[in-house]
This record gives C-alpha cells, structure tokens and sequence, in this order.
C-alpha cells in the first residue's frame, strides 16, 4: 500500500514548512483532502523508498489506520530525527510517523498514541568487535572510549545512566552517518537492536554486537516502546487517530506488518501490553 505524495504548490509549501493547512481536527483533515505527516530516513521504522513511496514499522501502520479514519492521502515529509518533535510543534506537519521512543521527557511536548512498537537497545561496531563490547556498561569502564548517537535519540540517556560521560559520545545527525563514524572516529554507535540489526546487514567492515545485553536502569533492562506523536491541542484527531490504532492492533494485517521488519512475537505482544499513560510516567 503506497501513500499519496504531495503536489505543487502543496508540495513546496511542504517542502518550506510553511504549509498552509493549519488543521487541527479530524474534520478539517477530511475536508482539506489530506494528512501531512513526518518521518525520519531510518530503516525499518520510517523512511522513503526510491520511488518516493513511505515505508516502515510506523509510516505502514499509519496508512492503515488513517484507510480505517477514511484518510488515504498523505503528505510526507522526511527530517532528521532531532527535528521530528520541533517540526511538529511549529505545524510543519500533522503528526510524527517514526517509531520514537514514548518517554516522559517527550510526553512533555508533544501527545503519544499508545506505542506500536517495542524494541530493545544494541551496539555497532568495527569487524570483530575488537573491544570486546557487550553492552553499553562496558563503554562506561574505559573513559578512551568513544560512541555514537543520533541526536535528538533517547539512547543518550541510556548511556548516561550506566555511567557513559558526555565526552565519551559523538552526535551525528543521521542513522545513514553511523557506518562512516564508527569507521572512522568511535568505537561503537549506540541504537535500537533493528536499527543496528540494519545497518549491519551486507556490511564487511561492521557488525552487530552479538549477544547483546540491554542496559539496566533502574534495576530493570530497558526496552523502548514507539508510538506516534501529535500536538497536544489536536485532541479530537489524537483521539480519532488511537482509536483506531488500538483496533488494528488485534488484527492480523497489524501483526504481520511488524513481523515484517523483523519484530518478534515477544516484542509485537510487549507493545500492547503498556499503556502510553504508564510510560509517560515513567513506570
């Protein structure tokens, strides 16, 4: 199933951020004749394909749901992923396709869906995982170390919390200039599992650290729970837009999409067994 993309002038003003639409209810998205979402170029969670096609665990979710609210024409946009929520915030589009993590911090900005995905943590490295890494604690250990990180990621504080110091890390601004960085200049690139699982794919110089082990903090493993954001003040169409997700998660066709990118079932049932409530709270 293929999104529509934007045209002329609704096209540019996409482009530019300045759209026009200033929707903020699922009537007015209904009587404009369309959606603008956003997603970030990360595999499998949200990208474009070559032929300007949205793809991944959230933007294929999203086309689903919104087919369900009667929405089959889409506007996408791709930034990067440090500018998904600040985009979203200045109404450059309507909601955030990308799987982002749901976490209190971010429950302060923007409004969560309850998560459609779940997934662990995991780490790139050189061929042959030369210093011996197994999770992000041992980065931790030798203050020569260096990692990198998306910025605007939530791994950042994962790392911080088992002892990683802010001058052990590297930002980049993509996922896409991680096989670069770790070539190059860190010893590691600290992402969820399916992102490195990714980029490791077909690589010869890099690899996937296996087995991996996810850090604890707070006395339990962590695990990110992805969900969709919205602008706090588009309730009616948050509301409309959970809804419907909350139903097609029982189906087969939402299970199947997950599966995939290479969720298993584990992580597809630990998606709806949290609620976005809990863990904006932190619990």
């Amino acid at each position: 199933m293929k999104p529509f993309l934007a045209t002329g002038a609704a096209a540019i003003a996409l482009v530019l951020g300045l759209g026009t639409a200033q929707a903020a209810s699922l009537d007015e998205i209904k009587s404009q004749g369309y959606i603008r979402a956003a997603t970030a170029n990360e595999v499998p969670y949200g990208y474009m394909t070559a032929d300007g096609s949205a793809a991944g665990i959230g933007p294929e979710v999203a086309i689903a749901v919104l087919k369900r609210m009667g929405i089959t024409e889409i506007n996408w946009t791709v930034t990067p992923f440090g500018t998904l929520i600040p985009g979203l915030k200045a109404n450059r589009y309507d909601f955030v396709a990308a799987e982002q993590n749901i976490s209190p911090e971010r429950c302060k900005q923007v409004a969560f869906t309850e998560p459609n995905s779940s997934y662990g943590e995991g780490l790139l490295v050189k061929k042959g995982n030369p210093k011996g890494l197994t999770t992000y604690a041992d980065i931790a250990k030798d203050p020569s170390l260096k990692v990198a990180v998306v910025s605007g990621a939530n791994n950042i504080d994962f790392l911080r919390a088992v002892g990683v110091k802010d001058e052990q890390v590297v930002f980049i601004t993509a996922n896409a200039d991680a096989l670069a960085t770790v070539q190059s200049r860190t010893d590691a690139y600290a992402a969820t599992e399916l992102t490195v699982a990714n980029l490791a794919k077909g690589q010869g110089a890099v690899e996937q650290v296996k087995p991996f082990t996810d850090p604890v903090v707070d006395n339990k493993p962590v695990r990110n729970y992805g969900g969709f954001a919205f602008r706090p003040e588009d309730k009616d169409l948050h509301d409309a837009f959970n809804k419907e997700l909350v139903e097609f998660r029982k189906t087969d066709e939402y299970k199947k999409i997950l599966a995939s990118y290479g969720l298993s079932e584990e992580s597809i049932k630990a998606a709806s067994e949290k609620n976005v409530a809990d863990l904006c709270a932190g619990k």
